[in-house]
């Protein structure tokens, strides 16, 4: 059975575990379980953790951004400039190249309304967000990825269709109405870049 690993920060930790029953008959589908991937250089040692203990993947889908543009006090920038942002962004898609992986890169979702946020998964980090950053980051990757070849899960698109782009009540992560339309959507994704 071929191996699906999923990477990034807690809007993937909505949809992982959807997209692993969707999947379950076709291909294995692995990710950290309770580990949010955060900013992109910690997505990088998490995926370079799973190359080390499970070998070969057929397909990597992952993503980084909002961590990334966050500027969480008393820091008066970006964890990652965008500079060093797809300079991390490179290095990831070099560490799976290496893997022998196909690679699909998914685009951080829009933001309804600017503001702030607690990350969901229990780090205690505050989490700024504004979506004109989120454009810009977006955008950077994008040049990136098409420089690559490198297929792009336009989440940030698929996301704008939806009421408030499927924000919930914290404005950051999603309503499960959007998880499942996510979820959905990638899994289908990688049906076709895998069939």
């Amino acid at each position: 059975m071929k191996r699906v690993l999923l990477l990034g920060d807690s809007i993937r930790m909505g949809y992982d575990k959807k997209v692993r029953e969707l999947l379950k008959d076709e291909y294995e589908v692995f990710f950290a379980e309770e580990d949010n991937g955060r900013f992109a250089a910690y997505t990088m040692w998490q995926a370079n953790q799973f190359f080390k203990h499970y070998g070969h993947f057929d397909l990597v889908h992952w993503n980084n951004g909002y961590w990334d543009m966050n500027i969480e006090a008393p820091m008066t920038e970006p964890i990652h400039p965008i500079a060093e942002y797809v300079s991390f962004l490179e290095r990831i898609i070099r560490l799976i190249q290496e893997n022998g992986a196909q690679i699909v890169f998914a685009t951080t979702t829009p933001i309804y309304e600017d503001g702030n946020a607690l990350d969901n998964t229990g780090t205690a980090a505050s989490i700024n967000y504004c979506n004109d950053w989120v454009v810009k980051y977006n955008e950077a990757a994008r040049q990136l990825m098409e420089a690559k070849g490198i297929v792009v899960n336009d989440l940030y698109s698929l996301c704008l269709q939806g009421p408030k782009y499927y924000k919930c009540e914290d404005m950051l992560h999603l309503t499960e109405e959007g998880y499942d339309v996510i979820a959905s959507h990638t899994a289908d994704l990688i049906r076709k870049i895998l069939k």
